[in-house]
């Protein structure tokens, strides 16, 4: 008797022990969390004060702040912090935040580091879709952006009814089909821009290497309007994120909804990525990047929707910093980020590779 009762005693003791680690362990990640996203959060502040501050002509905080709150400084002053630079930060933010968040949504959903929206052919077509409107039918600026991401839309059904085989979904038949869909739309790109006159295809060549360039202020209200609204619906959404990465019978036996819950993730990542496509350009591997750095240094197995959103600026307004005054000539933002997804693309295809995936 006195054996069980010790037995019984030492199994308490362990049990109690266990979760104690477990408390302390999800206490050590929890600020770990807290600290990487308060980190990434100061490089967009300071970096957003470098676009405004660096550039041909230097200007200090004082300026910058005395223009942007009292509309002092001379006439040039004014005209390249206010018209210049300013659009082009915000643009920048937004897009970086896009992005991000509409990766980490994609590669959470899909369960798989291949399936952000520049690799599975959404950013593509909604490219297509801008190009076409923009060098064919020649419309309005202004309404760009709407077809772009209803092109957008209807790619990410097609390619979801596509992926759907016997009456189940396929996350890997989707990121094949995507591929297969973005081969289309850049041929069908190459093959418009080959078509138009030769003095528009400078301006929209540079567009689809993805810039800020072209930012302007009048892009900004609807640009914010847009994004702030999906952010707010994918922050209100963003606590299952967690549950959906431990598998579908999992999120169905804990209660979540996937058959709502998936196309509303999915229709809010598409639509942050063709809006943000439709006013910058598809600046390549951004989306790609910012979800797996963000989780390799905030810790894997938790909710990194805002660290992914942040670490997207940090990669747009960073990489558009380098490619303007860095370098011996200026290259859009696109071209360097490009960079950078390409040496990590060929890691990630060896590693699955190797894994058997």
């Amino acid at each position: 008797m006195n054996n069980i009762k010790d037995k019984t005693l030492q199994g308490t003791q362990t049990g109690s022990k266990t979760t104690e680690r477990i408390f302390r362990g999800s206490k050590k990640r929890r600020a770990r969390w807290k600290l990487v996203s308060f980190f990434l959060a100061l490089a967009v502040v300071v970096l957003c004060l470098l676009t405004l501050t660096v550039g041909n002509t230097f200007y200090s905080l004082p300026e910058v702040f005395r223009v942007l709150t009292a509309g002092g400084g001379t006439d040039a002053m004014r005209f390249t912090i206010l018209t210049l630079r300013l659009p082009r930060m915000i643009c920048g933010l937004l897009a970086g935040l896009s992005f991000g968040v509409a990766g980490y949504l994609f590669q959470t959903i899909l369960r798989n580091p291949l399936a952000s929206p520049d690799i599975i052919g959404i950013s593509s077509a909604t490219s297509t879709a801008a190009v076409f409107c923009l060098l064919i039918l020649n419309l309005p600026n202004s309404v760009v952006p709407a077809i772009a991401v209803l092109t957008g839309l209807l790619v990410t059904l097609l390619i979801y009814l596509l992926s759907v085989t016997n009456g189940a979904f396929s996350q890997s038949r989707m990121i094949l089909i995507g591929i297969g869909v973005q081969a289309i739309a850049n041929a069908f790109t190459n093959y418009l821009l080959s078509r138009a006159a030769e003095y528009d295809t400078a301006a929209t060549l540079q567009w689809l290497s993805g810039s800020l360039s072209g930012s302007t202020m009048e892009k900004v209200p609807v640009f914010a309007v847009c994004s702030g609204v999906l952010f707010v619906v994918v922050a209100l959404l963003r606590h299952q994120l967690p549950v959906i990465l431990l598998g579908d019978a999992f999120a169905t036996g804990l209660g979540v909804n996937l058959r709502k819950m998936y196309p509303a993730l999915l229709a809010s990542g598409v639509i942050l990525t063709a809006t943000a496509t439709a006013i910058t350009g598809p600046i390549a591997s951004v989306a790609f990047l910012a979800g797996p750095i963000a989780s390799g240094i905030a810790g894997r197995g938790q909710n990194n929707l805002l660290p992914s959103g942040l670490m997207g600026a940090v990669l747009v307004l960073g990489a558009d910093l380098v490619g303007q005054n860095l370098l011996p000539a200026r290259y859009p933002v696109g071209v360097i980020t490009g960079l950078l997804g390409a040496p990590y693309l060929i890691l990630i295809l060896l590693r699955l590779g190797a894994k058997g995936r």
